[in-house]
């Protein structure tokens, strides 16, 4: 082979791999940390859902969480974190509404559903926010139930919509709430600490689902 071939077959290769290293960086996933009194957890954020990405990578940057608490948890269904308030707030004062001031445009991607584990971004109801924007900051990690294939076509008749086999397959395996697909932005998963939601899911609750003990998100970071 001619040198000038060589020289030429060399540069492509070298091109071909530095345009798969940018495909891989750029398809890279962001990891956050999350440090709670009942354990790590760690999530993954969608790169799909850029908003919320984004705004979230900033609020942990800027540490935003650090000393916010669970302050909505229903068992089979999901635990609420993400208002300011209550980082001082007492233990009658009811929670739920705090946030930075704005709202995020919904980014309602079809192939990231509710499944258990799935990080959802909370949201006001549909009457006064018909667009479905999301809580500036306040989120929720699904626990959800198991549901059976029977429970699963009545849904799927009741909501009008379809349930693919993918879906009813972790579905009914692992769990999740898929009465809320299609409903709420779904940003990113846990992909360790699924045993933490466990524990957090079955603490004490009172009036509002608030714990009667604090679990509190001591800090959460980059990975």
């Amino acid at each position: 082979m001619k040198t000038r071939n060589i020289v030429a077959l060399t540069i492509i290769l070298f091109l071909g791999l530095g345009v798969t290293a940018q495909k891989k960086k750029k398809n890279k996933r962001t990891k956050i940390l999350i440090e709670t009194t009942l354990g790590d957890i760690t999530v993954e954020l969608y790169n799909e859902t850029e908003y919320h990405k984004n705004n979230f990578i900033k609020l942990v940057k800027d540490k935003y969480y650090d000393g916010i608490l669970f302050h909505r948890v229903i068992k089979d269904f999901m635990v609420q974190t993400g208002d300011p308030e209550s980082k001082t707030a007492n233990s009658e004062k009811t929670l739920g509404s705090g946030g930075p001031g704005y709202t995020l445009p919904a980014e309602i991607v079809p192939k990231y559903y509710h499944k258990k584990g799935a990080l959802s971004a909370a949201r006001t109801g549909d009457g006064g926010n018909p667009t479905r924007r999301s809580s500036g900051s306040q989120f929720y990690l699904v626990t959800g139930k198991k549901y059976t294939n029977v429970e699963l076509d009545k849904l799927e008749a009741r909501l009008k919509t379809k349930i693919t086999k993918e879906q009813r397959k972790i579905y009914t395996s692992i769990g999740g709430t898929p009465f809320l697909d299609a409903q709420y932005t779904v940003f990113g998963e846990i992909i360790e600490g699924l045993d933490v939601i466990d524990k957090i899911q079955i603490v004490k609750t009172k009036k509002g689902d608030r714990p009667i003990k604090d679990v509190k998100i001591m800090k959460m970071k980059i990975l």
